[in-house]
């Protein structure tokens, strides 16, 4: 068994050292012959910094933003079709159906991931994502000016790691999800005042808009898309992927620099655990399908500007970005009852105090650190983004991430894209001071949680139009925050893990 698990891991991690020492391309180029063909591509390419394909659909302001991307926020735009020849569009149909605003792409992402050491036990498992999408231009298709339609659907399969041998709260791929077939988006949008102002409604997930790093969308890890706090204190998770629900987002873009959203949302997508349904959001959500309007709301609001994306501006682009959110619901205390008690303590009356309503802040800084001069789509970016919330309701009140990649490190590699992040959820003080009353009340040493942290390092390789490949490494500090492994005996707390995988993307 454990010669079959090694096996595994090393056909995980293999491409990940055939990367890191083949970076030439089969056929090397040199002076002139290397020059024009930079010159060429470059020219084919347009310069894409200030572009409106910056994933969150906002000005892009990070040279490393990469190819392709499991997170929702992302902005694909390349396709196989054109490698494909004649078999790219059989019949004519999309170029039939792109002359009346219709549009359609296939995404999958397959991926496979291994815990060498560490997590609850070590494994490791296969898991994938298909994403059928359809975008209607409705001005062109039936004359609605300034109308447009979207809906996409998820057929997800596979075992995800961080639930069955990790153990732990930051999910490790953000394709990670129970398998089903689901309704994930489905609105319309309708721009006014020349573009403007957008209004959007339908069944809307919030982590496609809010809270993004268009660095951050490089990476396997799922909290560098949507941030692990969020996460982990909205009920059911929030209206994020693989759950959205029904909402209302406005946003008002008065020039290029500036953008003011704020969006309504259905406060809970699954609705409230109870004895008898089940208590995961997944299965009581089972097909995206459920609709629910009657929850309390979830509001959130965000400002961003975007600085030096014009062409003659002096210094680098960048986007700074600041947000805020704030839950109409009503939210237990995971420390004290409503009496006053603490809830480890046996004479408790096992109710806990509520409170009315919850909140969170968070800020982003997204910024091109260095262009290279003979191509500016090539280069670095950074980010850094920080969140937090009230310590006395929420399993986490403060989470902080930041990262760098570089597009184009390698010559002859200018598609693809190398980065190393990091992110740290620390656990709310209610959270570490009932683990400490758990263990006064019942004199059993125990584990107290205190925080879980990832680094990350990842190469994504572009194969050709629409197909990359992505050697990833991951190491988990404190899975669970440190908690017991419920697989020891003897209460060993789960051990730091370290995570291997490849994940492979082909978009049509």
């Amino acid at each position: 068994m454990r010669r079959f698990f090694r096996l595994r891991v090393l056909a995980v991690a293999a491409p990940l050292l055939w990367l890191a020492l083949a970076q030439t391309p089969v056929l090397a180029q040199n002076g002139a012959d290397a020059a024009a063909a930079r010159l060429a591509r470059v020219a084919r390419e347009g310069v894409r910094i200030g572009s409106p394909l910056g994933a969150g659909d906002d000005p892009q302001t990070s040279v490393a933003q990469p190819e392709a991307s499991g997170k929702p926020s992302a902005n694909l735009n390349t396709s196989i079709e054109g490698s494909l020849g004649a078999y790219g569009d059989p019949l004519g149909l999309r170029a039939f159906l792109r002359t009346r605003g219709i549009e359609y792409s296939l995404t999958y992402i397959g991926e496979s991931l291994g815990n060498a050491t560490g997590g609850s036990r070590r494994g490791a498992i296969y898991q994938g994502r298909l994403d059928v999408q359809f975008d209607a231009d409705l001005e062109k298709l039936m004359g609605w000016q300034g109308a447009s339609f979207h809906t996409n659907y998820y057929q997800i399969h596979g075992t995800g790691l961080s639930r069955y041998f990790l153990n732990n709260i930051i999910a490790v791929s953000a394709i990670e999800a129970l398998p089903s077939s689901r309704l994930y988006e489905l609105w319309l949008d309708q721009r006014l005042f020349d573009g403007q102002l957008s209004l959007k409604v339908g069944q809307i997930a919030a982590d496609t808009e809010f809270a993004v790093s268009q660095t951050g969308t490089l990476f396997v890890n799922s909290t560098f898309g949507w941030p692990n706090i969020m996460a982990d204190v909205l009920p059911s998770g929030g209206p994020v992927y693989p759950l959205a629900v029904p909402a209302v987002r406005a946003k008002y873009v008065p020039n290029q620099n500036f953008s003011l959203q704020v969006g309504i949302f259905d406060g809970d997508p699954s609705g409230p655990a109870r004895p008898d349904n089940d208590p995961d959001p997944q299965r009581r959500n089972r097909t995206g399908t459920n609709f629910r309007t009657n929850d309390p709301a979830l509001v959130i609001a965000e400002a961003a500007y975007a600085y030096n994306i014009l062409s003659g501006d002096l210094g680098e682009p960048g986007t700074v970005t600041l947000g805020g959110w704030h839950h109409f619901g009503r939210f237990d205390s995971l420390r004290f009852d409503d009496a006053g008690g603490r809830l480890a303590d046996p004479a408790t009356t096992g109710i806990a105090r509520r409170f009315r309503g919850d909140s969170g802040i968070y800020g982003i800084v997204d910024q091109t650190l260095y262009r290279e001069p003979d191509d500016p789509n090539d280069g670095a970016s950074a980010f850094v983004r920080v969140s937090g919330s009230p310590g006395d309701r929420n399993l986490v009140d403060l989470y902080v991430d930041a990262g760098i990649a570089y597009k184009g490190l390698f010559k002859g590699r200018s598609d693809d894209t190398v980065g190393i992040a990091f992110g740290l959820s620390r656990f709310s003080r209610s959270a570490r001071g009932f683990d400490l009353d758990t263990i006064l009340a019942t004199g059993v040493p125990g584990s107290r949680r205190s925080s879980e942290a990832v680094i990350e390092a990842t190469y994504q390789a572009v194969l050709g139009p629409g197909v990359t490949v992505q050697p990833d490494v991951q190491y988990i500090f404190r899975p669970g925050g440190g908690i017991a492994n419920p697989r020891d005996a003897n209460g060993a707390r789960i051990r730091n893990a370290a995570v291997f995988g490849l994940r492979a993307i082909v978009r049509y």
